[in-house]
């Protein structure tokens, strides 16, 4: 199985400087490749301490450059933010550069901070990432962009440099309302998952998705996901699952605040009818009760512990690869490199020998 490794930059309550932040995350990148992690991801966040990473491809290109075979994901890009075009033409070239080491996720956010700042009427998001997807996954096809639809008109124009690569097999999307999952069948995209839900309601999306799927492209088998997840691992039962508790509740504590996820603020809101639900279930069992959930679908425990929950991600959606998160919620940098080596050390060696569909450069998508 693959597995990466997933950068989250957070400076929860802005307890240190920016530039820490950055020298000490960006080390932990720096180390994914001599480590053994088959990829880095990073995420596309904006405006706040939540997560400073607002662009994923900028990033990505610095690591290339320092890294030879590190497949490079995006985890995702929110298109409704960014120009499709422009998109296309940065994917292409970092693909190009790298040796086609790009692996392309793409979502469509939430967060009003965000939206508000970037201008983007969150009652037309949904319509918006559609096009400009097609704008997207279409011209990193063909090599060139062209669309007349509701949203967006636009012109004919090449993509130069031009795609080196297909993307076709190695582009994932972000689903987390039940009405995404056939959306991104029909775009062609595989299925990135955060465990964030019940699994029997994430084998539900699942389901729609592959019925969409083989609707859409029959004869064709249906790619399997991929999975994140916050890992927390530690020899001491006790003291990982008191820091697991701490790291992983905290921060989900920085989801329900950036996400406005225990307000009303998603209510009415065309697309996100979904998060009013969340906001509902967030009032029923309390901060607390929610944060436990949470804490309580992560990997974290003991090396054996960890290999348990991790399998039975596997087991529950028949994911390809995982790429999980190693520091986050105020964790301390001297912990978060432990607990990476420990993952290292004991629990991934164990991981890369189970079977798996191959992604990326290793499933030699077509040129």
């Amino acid at each position: 199985m693959h597995v990466g490794m997933a950068l989250v930059l957070q400076n929860p309550e802005d307890t240190r400087d920016d530039r820490e932040v950055y020298e000490a995350e960006l080390g932990l990148g720096l180390r994914a490749e001599s480590l053994g992690f088959e990829s880095l991801w990073t995420v596309d966040h904006h405006f706040s301490g939540y997560s400073m990473s607002p662009d994923p491809l900028q990033i990505l290109t610095w690591f290339a450059g320092q890294t030879t075979d590190l497949q490079l994901g995006t985890a995702v890009i929110v298109l409704p933010w960014r120009d499709p075009v422009q998109v296309a033409e940065q994917v292409t070239l970092l693909d190009n550069m790298s040796g086609g080491r790009v692996l392309l996720g793409i979502g469509r956010g939430l967060a009003r901070l965000e939206y508000d700042g970037f201008r983007v009427d969150r009652n037309n998001s949904r319509e918006r990432f559609i096009e400009y997807a097609e704008v997207l996954l279409n011209g990193l096809e063909r090599g060139y962009v062209d669309y007349d639809g509701e949203i967006i008109h636009q012109p004919r124009r090449d993509i130069r440099p031009r795609p080196e690569r297909s993307f076709i097999g190695r582009t994932w999307a972000a689903a987390v309302s039940p009405e995404s999952a056939p959306i991104m069948a029909r775009l062609g995209a595989g299925l990135l998952v955060i465990p964030q839900k019940p699994w029997r309601v994430v084998a539900a999306d699942l389901a729609a998705y592959s019925e969409t799927w083989a609707a859409e492209r029959p004869g064709q088998t249906v790619p399997a996901p991929l999975s994140g997840g916050f890992v927390f691992v530690d020899e001491s039962a006790d003291r990982a699952e008191e820091l697991a508790h701490a790291y992983i509740g905290g921060y989900h504590r920085t989801i329900l605040q950036h996400y406005e996820l225990a307000t009303d603020a998603n209510s009415g809101v065309k697309g996100y009818e979904f998060y009013s639900n969340v906001a509902n279930r967030v009032d029923e069992r309390g901060l607390d009760g929610a944060t436990q959930d949470f804490v309580s679908l992560m990997p974290w425990g003991t090396p054996d512990q960890v290999l348990e929950k991790v399998a039975a991600i596997r087991d529950n959606i028949g994911i390809a690869g995982f790429f999980p998160f190693f520091s986050y919620g105020g964790m301390p940098y001297i912990e978060a490199n432990r607990n990476l080596e420990l993952f290292v050390d004991s629990v991934m060696p164990e991981i890369k020998t189970w079977e798996a569909p191959p992604i990326g450069i290793d499933a030699k998508t077509p040129s």
